[in-house]
């Protein structure tokens, strides 16, 4: 095919009406799908001509006299000449049939697409008539539908908030995918990009399965004897279940024998698992039913977060969040915020591998987390809740956990992943872990390398970045490990390790990180063995259940102590914040700024001290961040920079390198975002100078997705002079759920824009 013509996204234009994405847009079947194309096409002035042909002459009438077409053609030839994009919307098995009367009149520079269920019997069909696919060629399949069917049915509305999928070759011309997504968009739709081998395959269990389980448990109990009164009494999940079994015969006919290698392997998996559901009711295996529910019930929960985590899935799935502040307020109430996130991830993983049952309360329901206590579901862990932040692990032993069914996604959470390198190096099974976008941007290979001196075997994507596979059956050897940056992540990978490991791993930390694992472990009852800057555990032992009541994170109270310091007439008391010494660097560095902190009500709870804090208002000043401050406060110096603008005097901060290789470079990134501001600073290879007391004005900040750039800029809004504008925040939900709502109950003036 030659090259497209020249289109674009409809725009404005001076007399406020679309440009057309289309001249001329030829559906080839008029059903419920075609019918609702095309009158969302002319809904929404997508094309300036939609024409359709139909072997239905009834059915073009009807579409011209609903408004639904334009015009009706009376041969497939006739509708696709001329056009520039077709759309072939009729049953998968009449489609090579179709193409071979499009064929003589489909110019060349016309986009071919489909709307059928099953996307290699559409390819198949292309390349029996064409001989090849061409670049134009994108097969499409929206996930909508409706009982009712024809073009009588023909909803413009019907892909609205919908996903539609595209299975775009390697080949495909990039132009001419624009375009057709555009015109999907256009329609409502949420557009998603897909291999069509995988498509199919996703396809056959999501979509497939449930209609073939539905045909035939509606067919099954029609034939009981007491038919009418299964029907008569039937809850309404029976017929929510069952109203797809209302699906058109005919078109389900030809899915199944279009899509047989697929769905074959489903109903395969399908039928072993459920034999083993009708094992465990028959011998009383309550453990395996709540395994498997408990599983079920949250993969629901979070299937679409599941699913963002997929190669296939392009941005156009991603959440869009922006947060708008209005400048000025103070900083006054009495809050806890959410709970901490180490300890969150550390409270799951430990308590998957401990005896017993491990009760979680204060767990922080963030999507980070929540990735942790999925992975662990899926490797056969019965975890209940969370609910209202308490959870109860079944431990499944040292050596319990399952092979997973496919890859583990972890979201955005880098902790999640160096951790369970270390965790799954020595398990029996391979493991692939894979995250999203800016998770797989970050290096690996600071795990990955001391993990195979151990003994394992890890490869990598380019750089040492993720996704990490694991190959399983390693025998892990204790090593000593003399760390070359500090990083509790790494230090804990190995600990985690030695727990399968032969002999004694040790590590030596070049400066105190955070020794949540080492104080967790005793916790589960597992010696670590600590001596200076060393710690270090012997394989071969057992974890015992524990309670966990898990204090709020210091790093989230971290947004709140700078808001009150620096904003007027501020009053702020936090309630039950982790006060571990490897963490307590914010509050130091801000009370040698001139911070007013008191540190109340201090105590100890499982093995965490926390206390009260409370923060008033105070004139800072720029000081010399001590470097040995550094590894206690690395993700909390995103908002210390917006004290250091503040301050009276220049701020420097030296010796923290790690910070450039966090979610984002987040001393380039702050750096711009307060130039954004009007805020000048000098940005060195291992820190930033900030010199005080400078306006700060408003402004557009892009956060590039790392959650503590946008909480940082949020607070600044407190002593800005303008409206901040920050980009790019749906990842807040990694570690501060309802860190909006909080803020705004305590005085920053912020909206959170988009979904």
């Amino acid at each position: 095919m030659a090259a497209p013509l020249s289109s674009q996204s409809p725009v404005e234009s001076d007399a406020g009406l679309n440009t057309p994405l289309f001249q001329r847009v030829a559906v080839i079947g008029l059903g419920l799908i075609g019918g609702s194309l095309a009158a969302a096409i002319r809904q929404q002035q997508l094309a300036v001509e939609v024409v359709a042909y139909d072997r239905e002459a009834d059915d073009l009438r009807a579409g011209v006299a609903l408004g639904v077409i334009d015009t009706a053609e009376s041969s497939v030839a006739a509708a696709v000449q001329g056009a520039d994009l077709v759309v072939v919307a009729v049953p998968v098995r009449a489609t090579e049939a179709v193409l071979a009367e499009i064929r003589p009149a489909l110019s060349h520079q016309a986009i071919l697409t489909d709307v059928g269920s099953t996307k290699a019997s559409f390819v198949a069909a292309v390349e029996a008539v064409f001989g090849q696919l061409g670049p134009r060629v994108i097969p499409g399949h929206p996930i909508a539908g409706s009982e009712k069917s024809g073009v009588h049915a023909a909803n413009p509305e019907l892909f609205a908030n919908h996903k539609v999928i595209l299975t775009p070759a390697e080949g495909v011309d990039g132009a001419s995918f624009e375009r057709l997504k555009s015109l999907w968009e256009g329609c409502g739709a949420r557009v998603l990009a897909m291999s069509v081998g995988y498509h199919d395959e996703v396809l056959a269990a999501t979509s497939h399965l449930p209609h073939l389980i539905a045909f035939s448990l509606v067919d099954t109990l029609a034939g009981e004897d007491q038919n009418m009164d299964i029907f008569r009494y039937a809850a309404g999940g029976f017929r929510d279940f069952t109203r797809i079994a209302a699906s058109d015969p005919v078109m389900w006919h030809d899915i199944f024998l279009s899509n047989r290698d697929a769905v074959l392997r489903v109903i395969d998996h399908f039928s072993r698992d459920l034999d083993q559901l009708r094992d465990a009711i028959e011998h009383q295996d309550g453990a395996m039913l709540l395994r498997v529910f408990s599983r079920a019930k949250a993969a629901r929960e979070h299937f679409t977060k599941m699913l963002s985590g997929q190669a296939y899935v392009t941005d156009m799935n991603q959440k869009q969040v922006t947060f708008r502040m209005q400048p000025g307020g103070s900083m006054n109430g009495d809050i806890r915020v959410p709970g901490d996130k180490s300890i969150s991830h550390r409270s799951i993983m430990l308590g998957a591998l401990a005896d017993g049952v491990t009760e979680v309360r204060g767990f922080l329901e963030g999507e980070d987390s929540l990735a942790t206590l999925q992975a662990f579901r899926d490797m056969g862990v019965t975890i209940e809740g969370p609910d209202n932040g308490h959870v109860r692990i079944h431990g499944v032993g040292i050596d319990g956990l399952q092979a997973p069914r496919g890859p583990l996604y972890l979201g955005n959470s880098g902790t999640a992943m160096r951790l369970f390198a270390g965790l799954l190096a020595a398990q029996p099974f391979d493991t692939e872990l894979t995250g999203d976008e800016s998770l797989s941007r970050r290096p690996m290979g600071r795990v990955a390398d001391p993990l195979r001196a151990m003994g394992a075997v890890i490869d990598t994507a380019e750089g040492g970045r993720p996704p990490l596979k694991i190959h399983g059956s390693q025998a892990l050897t204790g090593i000593h490990y003399e760390m070359p940056v500090a990083s509790a992540q790494v230090k804990s990978c190995l600990l985690l390790a030695g727990l399968y490991a032969e002999g004694a791993t040790s590590v030596t930390e070049p400066a105190p990180t955070r020794d949540h694992t080492e104080r967790m472990l005793e916790g589960f009852g597992y010696h670590v063995h600590r001596k200076g800057a060393t710690s270090s555990v012997s394989g071969g032992g057992r974890l015992t259940a524990s309670e966990i009541d898990v204090p709020a994170d210091i790093s989230s109270a971290a947004f709140f102590l700078v808001a009150a310091s620096i904003a007027p007439e501020s009053d702020l008391t936090l309630r039950h914040v982790g006060m571990n010494p490897t963490r307590v660097g914010v509050i130091n560095i801000l009370r040698l700024m001139g911070a007013s902190i008191e540190v109340l009500n201090e105590r100890e709870i499982g093995g965490e001290p926390v206390a009260d804090l409370r923060v008033r208002s105070a004139t800072l000043r720029g000081i010399d961040i001590p470097e040995d401050q550094v590894p206690l406060a690395i993700d909390e110096f995103p908002v210390l920079f917006v004290a250091a603008a503040c301050a009276e005097g220049e701020t420097v901060l030296r010796g923290a390198e790690e910070l450039r290789v966090k979610e984002s470079d987040r001393i380039q990134v702050m750096a711009d975002g307060l130039t954004a501001l009007g805020v000048e600073s000098t940005v060195t290879a291992d820190g930033i100078v900030i010199p005080g007391g400078q306006r700060l004005g408003g402004g557009t900040v892009d956060s590039h997705g790392d959650h503590r750039i946008a909480m940082s800029f949020a607070v600044a809004s407190l002593r800005a002079e303008g409206e901040i504008v920050v980009n790019d925040c749906a990842n807040v939900a990694t570690s501060f759920p309802g860190f909006v709502e909080l803020a705004r109950e305590t005085g920053i003036q912020i909206a959170a824009e988009g979904e």
